[in-house]
């Protein structure tokens, strides 16, 4: 709702008729919001929400047990549609609506047939769930944003940790858009079969009894074939540092407020998902992209280990990474149930996202934070 336009008001009754997952709302103070399109990714579960739903929910924003962040207040304004009217009747506040839409009707005719005309139509998905000021962004939200980030300079470290829940478009060429998107089955299709062929591989290699490792030009010992499965978890181990690392030093560099080609590729790289962190087209890699790392962990792994060694390990980190894809689509749109090792990762993992984002870079597990001191404190949801 801009800014300029005149709020609705609803009455209690009205608020509280919208407690059903097809339609949700929720008020603070007096402002009501519409959360339908925020249950599933809520971190606390939708039933969270829910059992509160037409009713005020300041206290659980403010806690205890978890005070939300101002990333997360900012997030709620998204959903903002309206004001609480309390002292009028369900007829007058509706007469009330009445008067106020239809000003605001002949008031912001042209206004109105402008932005749909320059932006987006009824069926678009960017009437659905933005509020981004057009006007007053620092970028253009109508034109790719791939190659205006790199602008922003020393800004650009603020704007793109304050999320949006709007779908982002990153270059004009059709043919370049459509190759940073990917539906998350993808990599399952690609992968596992590359997954199941090579432990067929490595374990029926082993199972000759021809492999062996020299320890000196005159020892050496036989590998048996049940050593694959120590060298597989072996692989799906150091994927899990791996995915730390990445995420950590790659994906979290600063990158520096002058150079504009690094600013616009850790936008590329990471930069647009936590922008809009629920784009679900862009929450794991397009296989044609991953196969690049995928290709050069195996090159390194068959370099430096007897090859059918480095084969068992790779493909261990390569099942580690598509458990890792899996789990991070999951962590933004799965709802898990209270209490339960995932439902622990997705209030770990939306934490980064809107509060802490120079910590928790764990996603499959939180075992790295804890060396490296990066781990989120501890909250209760």
């Amino acid at each position: 709702m801009s800014p300029s336009t005149s709020p609705r008001f609803f009455t209690e009754r009205e608020v509280a008729r919208h407690s059903t997952p097809d339609s949700c709302w929720v008020l603070l103070g007096t402002r009501v919001y519409d959360v339908t399109a925020f249950l599933r990714m809520h971190p606390g579960g939708e039933a969270l929400i829910r059992s509160r739903s037409g009713k005020d929910v300041s206290r659980e924003m403010e806690g205890p047990p978890h005070r939300h962040s101002e990333n997360a207040r900012r997030w709620m304004e998204q959903y903002y549609i309206g004001e609480l009217d309390r002292d009028s009747g369900a007829e007058e506040a509706q007469t009330l609506r009445e008067r106020r839409q239809t000003s605001d009707q002949t008031d912001g005719k042209t206004a109105e047939k402008t932005k749909l005309d320059e932006d987006e139509d009824e069926n678009s998905p960017y009437s659905r769930c933005s509020s981004v000021d057009l006007d007053k962004d620092l970028v253009d939200w109508r034109k790719p944003l791939a190659w205006q980030v790199g602008h922003l300079g020393e800004k650009y470290d603020a704007w793109v940790h304050q999320p949006v829940d709007r779908p982002i478009r990153l270059f004009g060429n059709p043919f370049m858009e459509a190759s940073t998107k990917t539906s998350w089955y993808w990599v399952p299709v690609v992968w596992l079969p590359v997954v199941f062929y090579l432990s067929w591989y490595c374990f029926t290699t082993l199972a000759k009894g021809t492999t062996r490792i020299d320890l000196t030009s005159d020892v050496s010992i036989p590998v048996h074939k049940y050593m694959f499965v120590p060298l597989f978890l072996l692989g799906w181990f150091l994927w899990s540092f791996i995915e730390y690392c990445i995420h950590r030093f790659v994906f979290h560099m600063k990158p520096p407020a002058h150079n504009y080609y690094l600013i616009m590729l850790h936008f590329l790289l990471h930069g647009q998902h936590h922008k809009s962190p629920f784009d679900g087209s862009r929450l794991v890699f397009p296989p044609g992209i991953a196969s690049i790392m995928v290709g050069s962990f195996y090159m390194i792994l068959c370099k430096t280990l007897p090859e059918i060694l480095g084969v068992s390990v790779f493909v261990g980190g390569l099942c580690g990474y598509v458990v890792y894809d899996m789990i991070h689509y999951y962590l933004h749109y799965g709802s898990p149930k209270r209490g339960s090792y995932m439902y622990g990762l997705k209030a770990y993992h939306v934490k980064h996202h809107f509060e802490h984002q120079r910590a928790g870079f764990g996603i499959t597990t939180t075992f790295w934070d804890h060396p490296f001191d990066t781990v989120i404190p501890d909250e209760k949801f």
